[in-house]
């Protein structure tokens, strides 16, 4: 690996500052893995499938500088995270005899990160973690910005904390191994970037949607970067989602509830909010903020990602009650990220009559 091709991103918050690192072959290479915190334990928090593929080589890359190096497997799948799995990762650490300086590593997609991070900041009031995500969706989004959670049968990542990884290392050569559903799914969260805060990267994702779908390591590269730079940006301003970090949620409160109408793994995460975005954006389009041919556009381009943008027919109150267990709910009022302008967008209640109109005209009432 050159060092000159590796990528950093800066994520700056009001109590933390870490890097990002982005480039094709970090697993393999040293320097990713220096200057972390000093530890006499490290643990790898996998999955079987990723587990298999570079569970070896992160334990190699971590041999010299700590002096136990372990690894724990979590069952696989949305519809696994969860208490029983989290208690497994404290179930390791307790019977390893990890103290508080212990660093653990998670190594695998959105399911492993959340939980890895959560377990981090629970184990003994908070231990350092650090993120090694092995999809697109968790390079692009959830290894970024301190969202740790894990699900509860009534509603999608509702138990958790805000806390921040000491490095995030995006080695996009395991993105070669993905299946291409999984690909796709990481996808929905990279062109998310372009309605909400940068058009000009949503008019390069539609040029380059082919390239990024054959795993092209240039076009990979830079989604990876300019995905993490705007989420970086926002992270910054609003650690906590007070305010504008919000707005990283495009499509994710119909998304949720998609993910627990059909049950947790029915549809994978980035499948959920690519349809998500659809509908989010016919509402905006309801609520007189972009034109049809917005909406048009946006649809074309997931559907191009290999997304589906028709979403199941669950029921109309059953879509309403779903989504007022959303995170962004608040006072019993169901709100919507909504696009007020190609680009820009914003938090805000929606009536419910509007909601209704834009499901049943989606065909995803009954």
């Amino acid at each position: 690996m050159n060092p000159a091709s590796v990528r950093t991103v800066g994520v700056a918050t009001p109590n933390s500052r870490y890097d990002i690192l982005i480039g094709t072959g970090l697993l393999d290479a040293p320097a990713p893995w220096q200057g972390l915190p000093r530890a006499s334990r490290a643990v790898i928090v996998s999955n079987p499938v990723v587990d298999g593929l570079y569970g070896a080589a992160l334990e190699r890359a971590l041999a010299p500088h700590y002096r136990q190096v372990s690894r724990m497997l979590l069952p696989d799948g949305e519809q696994h995270k969860d208490w029983h799995s989290l208690n497994l990762v404290f179930d390791h650490l307790l019977a390893t005899g990890c103290d508080r300086k212990t660093v653990l590593f998670a190594l695998g997609g959105g399911v492993v990160g959340d939980m890895t991070g959560f377990a981090a900041a629970s184990y003994m009031r908070g231990v350092p973690f650090v993120q090694v995500p092995t999809t697109l969706l968790a390079q692009v989004d959830s290894s970024v910005g301190g969202k740790t959670a894990i699900n509860h049968p009534l509603g999608k990542n509702m138990i958790g904390a805000f806390y921040q990884p000491v490095r995030v290392v995006c080695d996009l050569a395991t993105l070669a191994t993905l299946p291409a559903r999984e690909l796709s799914a990481g996808l929905a969260e990279v062109i998310k970037y372009g309605p909400i805060a940068d058009m000009a990267f949503f008019d390069w994702i539609e040029a380059h949607i082919d390239a990024l779908r054959a795993c092209e390591p240039d076009a990979l590269a830079h989604a990876v970067q300019r995905s993490c730079e705007i989420k970086a940006w926002v992270v910054g301003q609003d650690e906590r989602e007070s305010g504008l970090r919000a707005i990283l949620n495009f499509g994710h409160t119909f998304g949720h509830a998609i993910e627990s109408g059909l049950g947790y793994g029915t549809w994978l995460h980035g499948e959920a909010v690519g349809c998500g975005m659809v509908l989010a954006a016919e509402l905006s389009a309801a609520l007189g903020l972009v034109p049809a041919a917005f909406v048009d556009r946006l649809r074309r381009l997931i559907q191009r990602a290999g997304l589906p943008v028709v979403a199941p027919p669950l029921g109309t109150e059953r879509w309403l009650e779903l989504m007022r267990v959303d995170k962004k709910a608040e006072g019993g009022e169901t709100r919507f990220i909504v696009i007020e302008s190609p680009g820009q967008a914003r938090l805000q209640p929606v009536p419910d009559d509007i909601v209704r109109r834009v499901i049943e005209q989606h065909g995803a009432a009954a």
